[in-house]
């Protein structure tokens, strides 16, 4: 656990349904998957090719980068399909009265 304070990013209902949300919060860019088992942060850039992840095709707990379609496990932030080969920062999440709360 971080001892960082939790900061609102956007609304629930606000957010792309079983799709990828991006935010920004101060000059990160910030990737909010709404996944069948919950939501999930992480930053927005790929750790392959720079690319803005939420511009990729999101399915079920899989985003795909757009540049090269390297894949990750947006729960843990794994690669899970070549190029990609390094892990993306994912973000803890909770969500409090209606609002998307990450650590940063």
């Amino acid at each position: 656990m971080s001892d960082k304070p939790w900061r609102d990013v956007i609304a629930v209902e606000e957010l792309e349904k079983d799709w990828v949300t991006r935010v920004e919060v101060g000059r990160r860019i910030i990737a909010v998957y709404d996944t069948p088992t919950g939501i999930y942060a992480s930053l927005a850039i790929c750790t392959h090719g720079g690319a803005d992840l939420c511009d990729g095709y999101f399915d079920d707990h899989v985003i795909e980068c757009p540049l090269h379609q390297g894949a990750f496990d947006v729960r843990d932030g794994r690669p899970i399909a070549a190029p990609a080969t390094r892990a993306m920062r994912v973000l803890e999440v909770r969500v409090r009265d209606g609002k998307v709360q990450i650590r940063v």
